[in-house]
């Protein structure tokens, strides 16, 4: 009997994931979102271009993994990077190592005869072309996929627009799609980063592109999600404690991989997770989101831009303009200005009747404590 408990306790483990890009149990609120993308690979659509557009910690980079892991099951090539320098060199060879089990290793690489999810062989016969432009070593990277009709997708992180390669690899992938070329590119960004992309000239072909706003989950949505990570490590959640956590977690998806995984460690051997231990767990994981994401966040605002925020936190939920320029004695050519800087960071929202929001949940408190 002892033997059975030990062995039981072996088998819970902590299904909760804080690190940053970590594929999730379950992804909460973004079904809708994966299965329009998820559809390209599966109809081995010719092109797709995507952008996820959100702040810190709303799940951006999870979902780029996720998507990656899909198309490669699914017999795609699939090429994951970050927009830092020598990127493009990266995508080249990403995809080189991503379809190596298709080349076999000789002085000319050829495409050996095994069957890729059904696709018959066929023989590659090329020469080194390292001296070669950066398309025109895709393009050949391109022509020995499309023999076997097998995709490349491409998905780029943390998009830069400072970034010279940005535009370099916009502006190919236009000519790859003229070409009718099967290459997928999705990009994640915070929404100054992205905003800044679209807006310039010779990225302007991303206007097109299918635009993801990911923001804070529904409650319910919160709610499945972290009962069924708990059910997924072997325990359970009564109604209480589940409430208590959707209340901490407030939409914020890190947040419910944070909460969650301080909340499990408290009593790792109990069957259940406990009132107690979601609030002992919510104080933990929020100390810890104020240091790795908050702070960080706060770190790039100018002091017009936190004056702004310090107006804001005055209210008790949404701000006006009217009461923004009596507290900060500006005119409303201001208020807009500030908005749009604070909206693109991705630091609040905007309402439809035009008021304001703090978008990130917790920020509002954090900006009062910072303040005094």
């Amino acid at each position: 009997m002892a033997d059975k408990i030990a062995k039981m306790q072996q088998d819970i483990f902590n299904p909760f994931t804080p690190e940053f890009g970590k594929v999730p149990a379950y992804f909460a609120g973004r079904e809708q979102v994966l299965s329009d993308i998820l559809s390209t690979f599966e109809e081995q659509t010719m092109n797709l271009c995507a952008l996820f557009v959100g702040p810190r910690g709303c799940g951006k980079t999870a979902l780029l993994t996720y998507l990656g892991n899909e198309a490669s099951r699914l017999g795609w090539v699939v090429a994951n990077v970050s927009a830092i320098t020598g990127m493009l060199e990266d995508i080249v060879q990403r995809t080189e190592e991503s379809a190596s089990h298709l080349i076999a290793v000789s002085s000319e690489k050829r495409l050996t005869g095994v069957n890729i999810a059904g696709v018959g062989g066929a023989t590659w016969d090329t020469k080194s072309n390292m001296g070669a432009n950066w398309r025109t070593r895709m393009n050949s990277l391109l022509d020995r996929l499309g023999e076997v009709d097998i995709g490349l997708l491409i998905t780029v992180d943390e998009v830069d627009v400072s970034l010279d390669e940005m535009s370099h690899l916009v502006l190919t992938y236009q000519h790859f799609v003229r070409e009718n070329r099967k290459v997928a590119l999705v990009m994640a960004g915070l929404p100054f980063h992205i905003s800044s992309l679209l807006s310039g000239k010779n990225t302007s072909f991303l206007r097109r592109a299918q635009q993801f706003e990911l923001g804070p989950l529904a409650p319910y949505a919160v709610e499945e999600a972290f009962r069924l990570t708990v059910e997924e490590g072997g325990r359970l959640i009564n109604e209480e404690a589940l409430g208590e956590a959707v209340e901490a977690i407030d939409g914020f998806p890190f947040m419910l991989q944070l909460l969650g995984y301080r909340a499990w460690r408290m009593h790792p051997d109990d069957a259940f997770l406990s009132v107690d231990d979601v609030r002992a767990g919510a104080q933990r994981a929020q100390r810890e989101l104020e240091d790795r994401i908050f702070d960080v966040t706060y770190a790039e605002l100018s002091r017009a831009d936190r004056a702004f925020l310090a107006a804001m936190a005055q209210d008790e939920k949404t701000s006006r303009r009217i009461d923004l320029m009596e507290r900060l004695g500006k005119p409303s050519g201001h208020i807009s200005t500030y908005k749009k800087r604070l909206v693109q960071s991705g630091v609040i929202g905007e309402t439809l009747d035009g008021d304001f929001y703090f978008a990130l949940p917790g920020f509002k408190e954090y900006v009062e404590r910072r303040q005094g």
